[in-house]
């Protein structure tokens, strides 16, 4: 027996509805996963729903390979109602997964697309009514208007994806679907399983079909698990990192280059600004000079926000002095936005904590805010030269 006969025959359905079989557990499993880490999402819940149906399905398929079995209608009809009942529902579920908030998906197109399944099964049955009474012939029980709905609903869906995240991905499965449709079609009613790639493809396309929505679910999970990652290390208005992690990241920064040195910015009357302007405009600000910071840190360091209008920059590239790191911060906010900034810079040395650092940039910081404003103060610890160096800006203050 060759493979071509192979996958053609009993044996290759049964191994390819195994396949789907444990594509599907696997995916039952991640369901009931997000289903207790998102109790209040109903989307998991139906995909818990569902999963089952097609397994339903699927064991009805392999049933079929049965000698005994193979001539029973009813699980003919089982396997067509089935796989149309969990396409609607599960084309619902990962359209509903990848559609953004602001845009909602209604269900009631779905909810018609179950009602017209059921209707024109009831016909199918109503207007043959012999064809459960008999046993079927080999080709398999005829359920043209059923199998033309099926067609019907994926090229409806296929052409309403508008908004839909992962189009390319979630079109892709949709005409996989499509060709095993038509496949199955063509081998049912013309062929009769006379061309055997006709039947492979009626066989192996499912498997191909549910792996692309087995990848699109775990896509999902993997863009949540990203998402709760980043919101756990970073601030939730200016997407810098948050406090604790900061402090973290200046730790292994400075494990690696043995020195770094802390910006510590203040935005100037930034109070009055809430208070004259607004919380949205004063955010807005606060965004704008955070982007400056994270700018001018990429790739030398790191930026965090400290609390409130405070915001650190991070210096730990060897060669980079962070006295002008800290001026060219200064000089962009001045010029790009409706505020400035008052600065303090301070260096790591040995036996000093990253809290001692911090606090060092911190009170730099302060003496800059209490000098005049919008200028930069280096900790005096930092070697005179630099300090000197820095004093060609008529704006910044070096205190050596």
């Amino acid at each position: 027996m060759s493979i071509l006969q192979w996958l053609a025959g009993s044996t290759g359905q049964i191994f390819a509805s195994a396949c789907v079989i444990t594509i599907l557990l696997l995916m039952l499993f991640m369901s009931v996963r997000l289903y207790k880490s998102y109790r209040r999402n109903k989307t998991h819940r139906m995909l818990i729903f569902t999963l089952p149906v097609v397994l339903l399905q699927n064991a009805a398929l392999i049933s079929l390979t049965f000698p005994s079995m193979s001539h029973s209608p009813y699980l003919y009809l089982i396997h067509s109602f089935t796989g149309l009942l969990s396409f609607i529902i599960i084309n619902f579920v990962f359209m509903k997964l990848y559609t953004p908030p602001s845009i909602r998906l209604k269900g009631m197109p779905f909810l018609l697309m179950l009602i017209g399944l059921v209707l024109i099964t009831a016909a199918q049955i109503a207007f043959t009514p012999d064809i459960l009474n008999q046993p079927i012939s080999q080709e398999g029980l005829e359920l043209l208007a059923v199998d033309f709905y099926g067609l019907v609903l994926n090229f409806a869906i296929l052409l309403n994806l508008r908004g839909i995240e992962q189009r390319f991905s979630y079109s892709a499965s949709l005409i996989v679907y499509f060709v095993y449709q038509l496949s199955r079609l063509a081998d049912s009613y013309v062929f009769h399983g006379k061309v055997p790639m006709l039947v492979i493809l009626s066989h192996l396309l499912p498997v191909v079909y549910y792996t692309l929505l087995f990848l699109l679910l775990f896509e999902w999970v993997l863009d949540r698990l990203l998402l709760t990652f980043q919101s756990s290390i970073t601030d939730g208005l200016t997407s810098l990192y948050n406090r604790r992690h900061f402090h973290k990241k200046a730790e292994q920064m400075l494990r690696q280059t043995n020195r770094i040195a802390i910006i510590f910015c203040d935005i100037d009357n930034f109070k009055k600004l809430n208070d004259t302007q607004g919380h949205h405009k004063a955010d807005g600000v606060l965004k704008q000079v955070a982007d400056i910071i994270r700018e001018e840190t990429a790739g030398i360091g790191a930026a965090g926000r400290y609390g409130g209008e405070e915001l650190l920059g991070l210096v730990a590239a060897p060669g980079i002095k962070p006295e002008e790191v800290a001026e060219t911060i200064r000089n962009r906010v001045e010029k790009e936005t409706m505020v400035t900034i008052s600065v303090g810079v301070s260096v790591s040395r040995d036996g000093i904590a990253i809290e001692e650092v911090i606090k060092q940039a911190d009170e730099m910081m302060y003496k800059s805010k209490t000098s005049g404003k919008n200028r930069v103060s280096l900790h005096p610890s930092m070697q005179r030269s630099r300090s000197r160096s820095s004093e060609d800006s008529p704006k910044q203050k070096a205190q050596g």
